[in-house]
């Protein structure tokens, strides 16, 4: 019977290092595969070119359109009084939607900015174009790309963790004509595993296990409790269980492509970066945070107290002022 044992159980442990074995060679594959100015040739939306649950509020001072557009959903905030030409485009990070942008695009429409928030597909709003484990930053950076042409001005481009590295990546494969760009708690300049390996091992060493099965990340944020360890401060203005009713799957593969060899951040920046950084962050570290600024030459900012969530802060009308002051300050009108 030990014996039997014995052999049940290395069998097991063969099979399930074949099939981990099976499934970094297929994540290679796809990785090596991808050319990113072909894909961003290839990628955008293609569904139908109409608007649907269109939906018009008005606040304090400023309009709120809400919509699904050739199968993207933007919310956008528009000041009565217009103060300035630029617009802000804002990019969410994983597991998030443009809803997360709410109480940001509230104050920026206050102060006469008109702002965008979109949801990537598979996202809020926004329906799948692809199975959501299959998508890929290329893929995620033809999404964005479409939303920037369609703004009438270059726009100030706001990404949020995952959506500043769609911001490093933009710059890299698009372009750098725009007027500035703020990257918040933004994955790091070379490598998010490399970093940010060890501070998931801490939250939970099951996940990196996990994600592998089925390529989906959602077991960062399982439940109320692993979502608000991961991403939000101890002073936030949302709470746990209400966080993790509107945080959605996400796609695994992200996390290894913003990796050598298949990704390097661009040799050089033209454009005035502002680089925001959590305190408390689980995620990413504040060490990492602060080389990867000084090698965009960056503005660094280090938000004492706060976690990977800035703007679900208790404070974030403070952090969204000092976001304010640094445009101006960057003469973008």
């Amino acid at each position: 019977m030990r014996r039997r044992g014995k052999s049940l159980l290395g069998m097991a442990v063969g099979l399930g290092a074949g099939y981990f074995a099976a499934q970094l060679a297929w994540l290679i594959a796809v990785l090596v595969g991808i050319d990113v100015q072909e894909s961003l040739r290839r990628h955008g939306s293609r569904l139908p070119e109409r608007t649907v649950g269109l939906r018009e509020e008005e606040g304090e001072g400023y309009g709120v359109r809400r919509a699904v557009e050739s199968g993207i959903e933007r919310v956008s905030y528009t000041p009565l009084e217009p103060e300035h030409e630029t617009p802000l485009l804002m990019i969410h990070g994983m597991w998030h939607a443009a809803w997360c942008w709410a109480p940001w695009q509230e104050l920026f429409a206050r102060w006469g900015w008109s702002s965008h928030a979109f949801s990537l597909p598979g996202h809020g709003g926004s329906p799948g174009q692809r199975p959501l484990a299959r998508c890929t930053l290329d893929y995620y950076l033809g999404f964005v790309k479409e939303q920037v042409q369609r703004l009438p001005r270059r726009p100030v481009l706001m990404g949020h963790s995952m959506g500043g590295a769609l911001i490093e990546w933009y710059l890299k494969y698009v372009g750098q004509d725009l007027p500035a760009a703020v990257l918040l708690a933004p994955w790091p300049s070379h490598s998010i595993l490399l970093d940010g390996v060890p501070n998931v091992l801490r939250l939970d060493a099951s996940i990196l296990l996990r994600m592998m099965i089925d390529w989906d990340a959602r077991s960062f944020v399982r439940s109320p409790q692993s979502a608000a360890r991961a991403l939000l401060g101890p002073r936030a203005a949302i709470s746990p269980q209400d966080l993790y009713r509107r945080l959605g799957s996400e796609s695994a593969l992200v996390l290894f492509q913003h990796n050598p060899p298949f990704w390097t951040p661009p040799r050089q920046v033209s454009i005035p970066i502002l680089w925001m950084a959590a305190q408390r962050d689980r995620l990413i570290s504040e060490a990492a945070q602060r080389r990867s600024a000084a090698y965009y030459g960056a503005d660094y900012a280090l938000v004492p107290g706060a976690g990977h969530n800035l703007m679900m802060e208790t404070r974030h009308a403070e952090i969204a002022e000092r976001i304010q002051r640094w445009l101006l300050q960057q003469g973008v009108p």
